[in-house]
């Protein structure tokens, strides 16, 4: 099936406007590039100033040229590029790649960037930029880019759609264990965005792994539908996302004029789809060569061996702080290694099973990693060894790994403690051979980490989320239009409208209402403020708690009238459980994103949170709580009974499917707090703004 960005990244034919002879200039690199890349179509330069360049006709305009092009690159100034892309435009040309920045000094308004936008989205144009370093299709031989690369093989296994040139470059021309299928800098997008070129790489069948850089989503909902296709076909995405900080958001802004959600979104957004996010570039390329290199990875956790007491340690140091599960080697496991084995060794994982050397070393290597990845709780091996002077690789380390692969059919990498090479031919061709020789014990642990998260999220059953009655949707859906926010009482209605239980608070007006109210309920019991503006109570001492009498009470309520007016709350004390929250926050990309959190006090002293995209189910709720810091509160703290982890979960799930329904009309909600008893969970105090949608033109 045709996709399409074919004539963008599939030309027959290309046009080079601004071709050169001139040494090192980009012109001349955009027609170098299409012969290394071995182009099989036709290449049509254009320039007045030659009548060829290295022997191939060069065309005075693209007026003149015998067939239209499908893409045009333009190697112009940006002085020079607005009539040159009139000209395509007029010639009918569906694509082009735009490498320069697009910034004019003295320029008029709009500047030159807003009119090439307006211009090739009225022709309809696929455009690739501007301001980046173009595009590497290895696999059907175009490489459409200005710049000096390394040769790249086809086919390869790894895409990467990069928003930063050097994100790309700096990757794809120094690490040949890499094997780029396609590769793009992305630029500011003014044209195709990154969602549509991992729309189109996912269709590479040999599309093992994806790896992109991030800075922004300039399509938020393409982009979401991208990872759901890549999830749906069980192809790994592993993710640099910068602007993490206030700050790099800033940056994101004023470099690109691009809109930068919050990161915690980001995270929701890559946890729905099984995302794989590092944070740095030596973890980035680790992971994509894991996941484009070793065979899939089974239940367990990873044995390590190692020819260091020291290095063994660290090993266990270190994957303990990432978070790789090492195994519990079984013992019968660890009787064949004893057997193995110097005595004054200890057989556990991670192993040393070097110690006093000889000409048996080797082969002693060889049986104990072996013998510990054949454990049944073993998914895969490593092993951790030292370069070789010159950053090279012994020939014996390559072939204890093979022979223990062999017996086990489990995956083995080479690690070594600190960076080697990435173009040592031994070392490209053993992770060729599904062997990868890899560089940093850190930057491993986090592919490692990556591998296993992401086969663990494809084991994950289909989600179960709760069912919503449609009329009850549409009831809140016109209540919420305006967006006004709702005071406590109705925004507990709401709640229990989508199957939330809630506290039921009596309004009151004078301390004989506040009482009959109390007699009812019961003592001890809350007062709080009903004053209509007063969103946050506790900023405005508008709560009294822990009531036990009608005498305080009234005194609560005659002082709190002082203060806020007569209008009040008076509700049952609970005591006892955990407080949590559950709250949404609207993302300027994505739009509500759920909090989950413990609450009370502690929601905005601890900021104990994590986030997730609705709607979800309880078992998605369940993951999010057991990342909590204070996740261990809910099985009971010094004699106090469990809480109803089950009954919150479900809670969550029911509140984010609410949220998901009422999308457009819900700005902000705060559930705070939220108790987990030993058996249910109810909501105490909520605050919903509505998301005026009249007025707003917010996401």
């Amino acid at each position: 099936m045709s996709h399409r960005l074919e004539p963008l990244l599939r030309p027959r034919r290309v046009a080079v406007v601004g071709a050169s002879a001139r040494e090192d200039s980009m012109g001349e690199w955009v027609l170098e590039n299409l012969r290394r890349g071995g182009f099989v179509g036709d290449v049509y330069p254009v320039n007045p100033v030659y009548d060829d360049i290295n022997g191939m006709r060069c065309f005075a305009s693209l007026e003149g040229l015998p067939q239209r092009p499908d893409l045009v690159i333009f190697a112009v100034a940006d002085a020079n590029l607005e009539p040159a892309l009139d000209d395509a435009i007029e010639a009918g040309i569906p694509a082009a790649v735009i490498m320069t920045s697009l910034i004019l000094d003295d320029d008029t308004d709009p500047p030159l960037k807003e009119r090439v936008r307006r211009k090739t989205k009225r022709a309809g144009m696929l455009v690739c930029g501007a301001n980046g370093m173009g595009f590497y299709n290895v696999r059907d031989k175009v490489w459409a880019c200005g710049f000096d690369s390394t040769m790249h093989a086809a086919p390869g296994n790894v895409a990467i759609i990069s928003h930063s040139g050097s994100g790309m470059s700096g990757i794809i021309d120094c690490e040949e264990r890499l094997r780029i299928n396609f590769a793009i800098s992305t630029g500011n997008e003014i044209g195709v965005t990154m969602d549509e070129y991992l729309d189109f790489v996912l269709d590479l069948p040999e599309t093992r792994a994806v790896g992109l850089f991030v800075e922004t989503a300039r399509n938020p909902q393409g982009f979401r539908k991208a990872l759901e296709k890549a999830c749906d076909r069980r192809v790994p995405i592993v993710v640099l996302k910068v602007g993490r900080t206030e700050k790099s958001r800033e940056l994101t802004v004023s470099h690109s004029g691009a809109m930068a959600g919050d990161d915690a979104a980001y995270d929701a957004l890559f946890d729905r789809y099984g995302v794989q996010r590092v944070y740095d570039q030596d973890a980035w390329t680790t992971a994509l060569i894991l996941f484009a290199e070793l065979s899939p990875v089974g239940m367990g956790g990873l044995v390590s061996l190692h020819d260091s007491g020291g290095e063994r340690q660290l090993m266990f140091d270190m994957a303990e702080e990432i978070g790789v599960p090492m195994t519990e080697l079984q013992p019968a496991t660890i009787a064949a290694l004893e057997n193995v084995l110097d005595p004054e060794l200890p057989a556990v994982n991670p192993l040393d099973a070097w110690s006093r050397g000889g000409p048996n070393a080797g082969q002693q290597m060889t049986e104990c990693l072996t013998l510990m990845m054949q454990d049944s709780g073993a998914a895969m091996g490593a092993v951790v060894h030292d370069r070789a002077p010159g950053g090279g690789i012994y020939a014996s380390y390559l072939s204890y790994m093979q022979h223990a692969h062999a017996q086990s059919g489990k995956p083995v990498a080479l690690v070594s403690a600190r960076a080697g090479t990435g173009a040592d031919e031994a070392v490209i061709k053993s992770t060729h051979a599904g062997f990868p020789v890899l560089d940093g014990l850190r930057s491993f642990l986090v592919g490692v980490r990556a591998l296993f998260s992401h086969r663990d999220f494809l084991l994950r059953p289909a989600a179960s989320v709760p069912r919503v009655d449609e009329r009850i949707v549409a009831h809140w859906d016109d209540r919420l239009d305006d967006g006004e926010a709702l005071g406590e009482a109705e925004a507990l209605e709401m709640l229990r409208a989508f199957g939330i239980e809630t506290s039921r608070p009596a309004f009151v007006r004078s301390a004989d209402e506040a009482e009959r109210a109390a007699r009812q309920c019961g003592y001890p019991v809350v007062l709080k403020t009903a004053r209509e503006g007063v969103l946050h109570k506790t900023e405005q001492q508008g709560v009294v708690l822990d009531i036990a009498d009608a005498a305080s009470l009234r005194n609560s309520f005659n002082a709190l009238e002082s203060r806020l007016g007569p209008d009040a709350f008076v509700a049952p004390m609970i005591t006892g459980g955990v407080e949590l929250f559950l709250g949404v926050r609207r993302d300027p990309q994505f739009g509500p994103i759920v909090l989950i959190g413990f609450g009370g006090v502690l929601a905005e002293v601890i900021r104990d949170v994590t986030f997730a995209l609705p709607p979800f189910d309880a078992a998605h709720a369940r993951r999010c709580l057991d990342r909590l810091t204070m996740r261990p509160l809910f099985d009971g703290v010094r004699g106090a009974p469990a809480s109803d982890i089950d009954a919150f979960c479900d809670t969550a799930a029911r509140f984010s499917a609410m949220v998901a329904k009422l999308a457009d009309v819900i700005g902000e909600i705060d559930v705070n707090p939220i108790i987990a008893l030993p058996d249910g969970v109810v909501a105490v105090d909520a605050l919903v703004i509505g998301k005026d949608r009249r007025n707003s033109a917010a996401a």
